[in-house]
């Protein structure tokens, strides 16, 4: 409950005084390519629940092909470059946030294909609501680049990058509080203005 709070509040806050920059962001993102400026994704969330996750559109709006995204993939944008990198594409997740569909800080969002292929592992970690951000996020910040530099992406995610991401949410969700919630939210800011 005092988790839930603090998410409702924060994101409220953030949503309020971020909405200036997400506008403008809103606009050059429909400028740099023809679309919506919003990308939404089913994700499965708390309890399997599945949501639609919310980002800025990054590529190309005719894009298909494969769930995840590694190195200088030719259908992301000259804005969704900009955007992946400083993580700005995230924004819209506030609104998650606020709605309930995620936290500000829990293991993150995966795609429906990714989370049946592991379910066993996914009923303990999808007993909190998923998050902007978690330890996983911070020790995978530079995901598509390491993706990018393999033969087979995809198969690299699930055998490799995906089953430690599991492992590391399970140990987040066995030792969460708000006090490392705190802590994480932190780091990630550190992180991103490190890169």
């Amino acid at each position: 409950m005092l988790k839930r709070g603090f998410d409702i509040i924060v994101s409220a806050i953030a949503l309020l005084v971020l909405l200036p920059l997400m506008l403008v962001l809103a606009i050059l993102v429909r400028i740099d390519s023809p679309g919506p400026s919003l990308f939404r994704q089913a994700r499965v969330g708390k309890l399997f629940r599945q949501f639609q996750l919310l980002k800025f559109r990054t590529m190309k709006r005719e894009n298909s092909g494969s769930p995840i995204t590694a190195g200088n993939d030719d259908r992301i944008t000259r804005v969704g470059a900009f955007l992946r990198n400083s993580k700005l594409d995230e924004l819209p997740q506030l609104w998650n946030v606020l709605c309930g569909d995620m936290s500000l800080v829990g293991p993150r969002p995966e795609v429906p294909v990714f989370v049946e292929r592991f379910r066993a592992d996914y009923e303990e970690i999808l007993r909190v609501r998923p998050g902007i951000t978690d330890p996983a996020s911070i020790r995978y910040r530079s995901e598509a680049e390491i993706l990018g530099s393999t033969a087979d992406p995809i198969d690299y995610y699930t055998k490799v990058i995906l089953p430690e991401k599991i492992k590391i949410s399970k140990q987040y969700v066995r030792s969460a509080n708000l006090g490392k919630d705190i802590s994480l939210m932190v780091q990630t800011i550190v992180v991103l203005f490190r890169k």
